[in-house]
């Protein structure tokens, strides 16, 4: 993966008189990823997505956010197929893990999910309001309410919390604008921050939260090495505190052919204990239970991960249902869990020398 940071340098704001432009600051810190230096360029505070720059290459933001809302203009002028990244992820599916406004030239009567304005590929906008020049564009996500208007027409006023296709992405993320092999090119874009509601709590995002873990069972070997949380041997890692009905969101890596998994609900002591479900971790396409399948109940249907290679990973358990999601896919669903109990979260090393690595563990309880 090929990162390059660029610097947008301030640029005059073209506002009216009325617009209050009170709380905003410019986005002015970008990096590259997945794609080489030369796929976007900034001068004189115009990005410019350069027609040879395609997917998976994208622009990210320097920070995360939460609830906000961001304005700026999108230039159009012939073919033009973009996109604006809300709640991107650090690694994996920008679209289907985060939100993506589609950017796109052509006026339409009949607006579909690809259309300008659209939540790509999932929400068509109430109209299509582009024209062949600068286009402004605002956005307001106070979560779960998504507005979004393009020259001042409200296109998208959508509740998140009840749409099933929308309701379990990604609450916080990065920006990003999306390369599709097609000239587009932004100015002018800044964000004010609204308050957020969502509290969570980090189970390891550094050596600091390693004291919220113990050895459960066996011999494993957890390793704090930074932002990641390596795990080797045989056996299994617990949390101090437990958990009944949750949502955690982790980042995961391992080698070929690795096994390991995530507990919930469990007594404490790994596989031994007598109360336990397990979220298997095991990129094998056909094994009996792949990667996202509650072991022993309901096989995942196969997520599209590599080795050695980062993928987001939520695993929602709330009284007799859970739910995976994995790079922004819903894997597995189970709606007839019998231990109702609270236990302990616990990972998994299930095979000595076949690492599995951790980053950015966190805990949201329902």
């Amino acid at each position: 993966m090929l990162r390059r940071h660029l610097l947008l340098a301030p640029s005059a704001l073209l506002l009216r008189a009325q617009d209050d432009e009170t709380g905003f600051s410019p986005l002015k810190d970008w990096t590259i990823v997945d794609g080489p230096e030369s796929a976007f360029t900034i001068r004189d505070g115009v990005i410019t997505v350069n027609e040879f720059a395609s997917f998976p290459c994208w622009l990210r933001s320097a920070r995360q956010y939460k609830n906000f809302e961001l304005r700026g203009e999108f230039f159009i002028k012939g073919w033009t197929d973009s996109g604006i990244y809300l709640h991107a992820p650090e690694h994996g599916r920008p679209t289907q893990a985060g939100f993506q406004i589609k950017v796109f030239h052509q006026p339409e009567e009949k607006p579909a999910s690809n259309s300008m304005g659209a939540i790509l590929p999932v929400v068509a906008p109430k109209l299509v309001s582009v024209k062949p020049e600068w286009n402004s564009i605002r956005v307001v996500f106070d979560w779960p309410r998504l507005r979004v208007w393009t020259n001042g027409a409200l296109v998208q006023d959508i509740d998140c919390a009840g749409n099933p296709e929308l309701r379990y992405r990604l609450r916080e993320g990065y920006f990003g604008i999306a390369a599709v092999s097609a000239v587009c090119r932004f100015r002018n874009l800044r964000v004010k921050e609204l308050p957020s509601r969502d509290r969570w709590d980090w189970l390891y995002e550094g050596p600091e939260d390693f004291a919220k873990w113990q050895v459960s069972e066996g011999q494993p070997n957890f390793v704090p090495l930074g932002p990641v949380l390596r795990g080797d041997g045989t056996g299994h890692l617990r949390t101090v505190e437990k958990f009944r009905d949750f949502e955690l969101q982790t980042y995961v890596r391992a080698a070929s052919q690795h096994n390991s998994g995530i507990l919930f609900r469990s007594t404490g002591r790994g596989l031994a204990g007598e109360k336990h479900y397990e979220i298997q971790l095991h990129n094998v396409e056909e094994a009996h239970f792949p990667t996202g399948s509650l072991y022993h109940l309901k096989r995942a249907k196969y997520p599209r991960i590599e080795d050695e290679k980062w993928f987001l990973m939520q695993l929602r358990v709330q009284g007799p249902n859970c739910l995976v999601r994995v790079d922004g896919e819903t894997v597995m669903e189970y709606e007839n869990l019998d231990i109702l109990d609270e236990g302990y979260i616990e990972l998994q090393a299930h095979r000595r020398g076949y690492w599995t690595e951790f980053k950015h563990i966190r805990i949201q309880r329902i």
